[in-house]
């Protein structure tokens, strides 16, 4: 069996991506199941109404000291879900023409994790930092939960999601496939579209995905030693705010900006340089004031 997994919290495009989902499971040979762990407190009830032939529907009560219940709410759906392979998006992404079919069929044959593309519904994603890669292009290093599949045994062997993340736990559930010896199969065919909400929304994203990488990073010390090489924007944002300073002694010191802005030229070079400066605020954030 295959399990959907989806989780939400008053979000109500939630509704258009589970109807995206159902007219998709008709392609597939293996029974099916859609779940969504849902923190709304009912009030998408009229969601759970209008899918309630196809949607396993699972109320979640966020305990009262967790702010954030996203890798509690991961674990919880996987840990109901009846599938042996686990399908995860998210509320609000509007899977593309054959996503669910493409995105599973790896895993029907060796492959034990597989992750699609995520492109924004419309206009530019912020928060464009590129997909790294390890050994042959064909394979990835990490993923976010919005189009991501796996086979269950693999979730059993890592521990699930760490739930002492508020966000960033779908990257170090990636990172520790890796250390496990698991590769995650790159399927560009497995397309999803995400709505990344305002700039406002996006600029905020970028700040907590930047303490997010702090802590990861805090918790794989190992991968402190290739950091430079395989995540620049780690180091170098964060030095460049602190540096600051100097722009008293030094006044072209901003300009040092002109060089990734010249990099991204054909990304909207302003729009993705802000995003690159919260998400160093964020790190220094969370390295300053944990």
């Amino acid at each position: 069996m295959i399990s959907v997994v989806v989780i939400s919290k008053d979000e109500a495009s939630l509704d258009c991506t589970l109807a995206d989902i159902a007219s998709q499971t008709c392609s597939l040979t293996e029974p099916w199941e859609i779940v969504v762990v849902d923190a709304s407190d009912g009030r998408l009830d009229h969601i759970r109404r209008r899918h309630e032939t196809t949607v396993r529907w699972m109320p979640f009560q966020q305990p009262k000291e967790i702010r954030v219940s996203i890798p509690h709410q991961r674990n919880v759906g996987v840990r109901e879900a009846i599938g042996e392979i686990i399908v995860f998006t998210d509320a609000g992404c509007r899977p593309g023409a054959g996503w669910l079919t493409c995105l599973v069929a790896p895993l029907r044959l060796e492959e034990s994790v597989t992750a699609g593309v995520t492109l924004p519904t419309h206009g530019t994603r912020l928060y464009n930092r590129p997909q790294r890669q390890i050994g042959p292009p064909e394979y990835r290093t990490e993923c976010p939960t919005t189009n991501l599949a796996f086979r269950r045994e693999v979730f059993v062997t890592v521990g699930g999601f760490d739930e002492r993340f508020a966000y960033g736990s779908d990257v170090d559930f990636c990172w520790r496939l890796n250390e496990a010896g698991y590769r995650i199969r790159n399927v560009p065919d497995a397309v999803v579209r995400h709505d990344y909400g305002t700039w406002r929304r996006q600029l905020r994203r970028s700040f907590v995905y930047g303490k997010a990488r702090a802590r990861l990073y805090r918790k794989h010390t190992a991968r402190l030693r290739h950091v430079l090489r395989d995540d620049p924007m780690v180091v170098v944002y964060p030095l460049f705010l602190l540096g600051l300073p100097l722009t008293l002694i030094f006044p072209l010191y901003p300009a040092l900006l002109l060089i990734p802005a010249w990099r991204n030229r054909s990304l909207r070079p302003t729009r993705v340089l802000v995003d690159h400066v919260c998400f160093g605020a964020g790190i220094l954030a969370e390295l300053i004031w944990r």
